[in-house]
């Protein structure tokens, strides 16, 4: 089992739980320190001190003091006020991530609540009850309010969940789950909707599935530069060794390796009238290096914020303190969500100048749209139009959401990160430049397979057999964008070439 303590949470069990189902469980040692913050809450109650969000109102009703006999009725309200999301509800995984995350952060042991609360998100996960989440609300700051009351609504009976594939009202789902209805004490609701998992389970999918597309864009990169009868040279370890940075470094380790043994190469080594390929092909590495670099800073924020206490106000149990801050900005996220959707872009966007020259005869030597009998076949003509689309979709993508901010909360709330938007569009993004790719790879493909009796190295070799098992070669017009997909779901099921590359 995971253990969720609030302090240890990494990527890779991130993973496990929202892909893989592993189960969590809430260790002895976050239990006390959660036991430990309730006893400061309770205590500060009886004192009868006005508190932030727990015996006053919200926002900018913060100066309204509530009684002692309407705590829980506060807290039921909070919750219940701000399910105003609207939208396409989140996927599962995001939402999987959600619950893992609010999980983690209440375990930290300074959000003030009982630990029930935390067993009660667990189950859920556990058991695959999926609240009903919609996608659009979220400022960024005081966190992801609507996206996170609406998770947190299925514990109180309200709204729906996903059981077994099935939307259902959220009573239902209890049952389903052994769980009856919460009642929310002092604080809780609170504790619940206030705080960054949304944004951060979006980005924390995000970086995963990046860790697979820079992969995906060395090899396929290398197989369009066989294709393209393009040169390993510019890939050669005593260039980057001039400039380590550790991405270049990596992408050019991959191409070297992927490209050495190619019959492809060797034909055109002497007497090649080509003495320089386009930035394209001859800056692979220094492109997809730095996406690299921009996607390990990006984790390594990521973790962090899984790993963080983002509610308020904040328990500190040892001195007996409660104190009001900030630590539900969004910023670092939303940052983080911008300059990857930067970064992975201009992977999509390297990847469709490969795919422009592959298709032009002009430029490869190879017939026209990569197809015989060019002017009755278009052969891939428009799949470089779909990837010159997609290119152009996101630049648009890419303006960042964190530059923007509008008040809300009577202007209490006068700064926002705009987070959650930032985190979605990249998801947008991530498919656009996923899509690209699979272009790439149909393009590239047929590119080999137009070189014969010529073959590349013993990797490509395998990699293309692998794929014309999935997709066939293409001798004469038919429809494209099935093989698209089909090519796309390929690229999702590569273990093995993928796992050898840096």
């Amino acid at each position: 089992m995971i253990e969720i303590d609030g302090r240890s949470l990494t990527l890779e069990a991130f993973d496990d739980a929202v892909h893989r189902a592993r189960q969590c469980r809430l260790p002895d040692p976050a239990l006390a320190r959660m036991q430990a913050a309730r006893a400061v809450v309770l205590r500060a109650i009886e004192r009868g001190e006005p508190m932030y969000g727990i015996n006053t109102g919200f926002g900018d009703l913060a100066g309204v003091n509530i009684p002692a006999a309407k705590l829980r009725t506060l807290q039921q309200r909070l919750v219940l006020s701000h399910c105003a999301g609207v939208g396409e509800p989140l996927a599962a995984d995001a939402v999987r991530g959600m619950l893992l995350l609010r999980a983690n952060a209440l375990a930290g042991g300074h959000s003030g609540v009982r630990p029930a609360v935390v067993e009660a998100l667990l189950t859920l996960l556990n058991r695959n009850v999926l609240p009903v989440v919609p996608s659009r609300g979220s400022v960024g700051a005081s966190g992801d309010l609507a996206p996170l009351a609406h998770l947190a609504a299925v514990l109180l009976g309200e709204g729906e969940a996903l059981v077994g594939g099935e939307r259902r009202p959220a009573r239902q789902a209890l049952d389903a789950a052994g769980l009856t209805p919460l009642t929310l004490e002092a604080k809780e609701g609170l504790a619940l909707i206030n705080g960054t998992q949304a944004m951060t389970s979006l980005l924390a999918l995000a970086v995963l599935g990046a860790r697979r597309l820079v992969k995906l864009a060395d090899l396929i990169g290398a197989m369009a530069t066989d294709a393209l009868r393009g040169t390993d040279t510019a890939f050669d370890p005593r260039l980057h060794d001039l400039r380590p940075h550790p991405g270049q470094r990596a992408s050019a380790a991959n191409l070297w390796a992927l490209l050495q043994g190619s019959q492809i190469r060797e034909s055109h080594r002497s007497g090649d009238v080509r003495v320089q390929d386009p930035y394209s092909i001859r800056c692979i590495p220094q492109v997809h290096g730095a996406v690299r670099d921009v996607l390990d800073d990006v984790a390594r924020k990521v973790v962090i914020e899984m790993n963080a206490v983002t509610d308020n106000p904040v328990v500190f149990p040892a001195q007996d303190a409660i104190l009001s801050g900030g630590n539900f900005h969004g910023e670092p996220m939303a940052l983080g969500a911008d300059i990857l959707a930067i970064a992975v872009a201009e992977l999509g966007t390297i990847s469709e100048r490969r795919i422009e020259k592959l298709t032009n005869t002009a430029f490869s030597g190879l017939p026209p749209f990569l197809i015989d009998d060019a002017g009755l076949n278009s052969g891939f003509m428009i799949a470089q139009v779909t990837a010159a689309a997609l290119a152009s979709e996101n630049k648009t993508l890419c303006h960042p959401a964190s530059v923007d901010s509008i008040p809300t909360s009577a202007d209490k709330e006068d700064h926002v990160s705009m987070g959650m938007w930032a985190a979605l569009k990249l998801q947008d993004v991530m498919r656009n430049t996923g899509d690209i790719l699979a272009i790439e790879l149909l393009c590239s493909a047929q590119g080999i397979d137009l070189l014969r009796p010529l073959r590349s190295s013993e990797r490509i070799e395998a990699l293309h057999k692998a794929f014309r098992e999935q997709v066939p070669a293409r001798d004469s017009d038919r429809e494209l964008s099935g093989e698209i997909r089909r090519a796309a779901t390929f690229m999702e099921g590569l273990g093995e070439p993928l796992n050898e590359l840096h």
